[in-house]
Order: C-alpha cells, then sequence, then structure tokens
C-alpha cells in the first residue's frame, strides 16, 4: 500500500525570467527565488495546497507539467507505467514520465507537511 497527489504545477521554459514576470503579473503574485534551487522560481498562493512555480529549462521547448508525491517512488512509478505511462530518465529521486497524451509527470518524494500529505493522498494498494 502507498499514496500518492497531484503536488506541483510547473512551468519549464528556457526563458524563466521573462516567464516568471509573465506569470506572476497574469496571477496577481510575486515570483520568488528558491534558496538553494536556482532553477526554480517559486509562484506562491495561486493554487492553494500545491506549489506553483517556474522552472528553467536547459533543453527542450517550454511546456507545462506536474509532479506526483508519493511515499513510494517505485510503487507510484510502476502504477503509472501500468496505466500506459513510459518512464523517461531519473535524476536523483524524480522520476520523469511521458503520459498517454504526451504529457510530461514527475513522480517525486513526499516534501508537503506530513499531515498536509495524508488529507489530500489517495490511498494505493
Amino acid at each position: 500500500m502507498h499514496r500518492s497527489r497531484l503536488s506541483t504545477i510547473l512551468f519549464d521554459t528556457p526563458e524563466p525570467d521573462a516567464a516568471a514576470a509573465f506569470w506572476a503579473s497574469a496571477l496577481g503574485t510575486e515570483a520568488r527565488s528558491v534558496e538553494g534551487e536556482p532553477q526554480f522560481t517559486s509562484l506562491p498562493g495561486v493554487l492553494p495546497g500545491l506549489v506553483t512555480a517556474v522552472q528553467r529549462l536547459d533543453e527542450g521547448e517550454a511546456r507545462v507539467h506536474v509532479d506526483i508525491e508519493t511515499d513510494d517512488l517505485d510503487a507510484e512509478t510502476e502504477r503509472l507505467k501500468a496505466l500506459g505511462a513510459v518512464e523517461l530518465s531519473r535524476w536523483l529521486d524524480c522520476r520523469t514520465l511521458r503520459v498517454p497524451g504526451g504529457h510530461v509527470v514527475c513522480v517525486i518524494p513526499m516534501h508537503s507537511d506530513r499531515a498536509e500529505f495524508e488529507a489530500a493522498a489517495t490511498v494505493w494498494e
């Protein structure tokens, strides 16, 4: 048994400064640097309960992707692959998948407050 939930919406772009300025203005928030993670610019408060951010891409085209956080990376990755996702890569504790329809989804370790995660997560057998 494991749990997972949608946790993060990311605007991936090779032009993070311009994208962060646009999205902050468009969504009525302030773009904030993320300490220790220079590839991210946070857009706090946009979607309550979810992390929303701009992520710098070193290569590739601009896109939007989501992160699913879980308390069991292997089990959640296998569950999504059984639904038709294809694993593209692994980086640290992140599993990048391409899901049916072509979107990118990352499976990441639980990073939310435990109580928040447990309240929002789905339990999978």
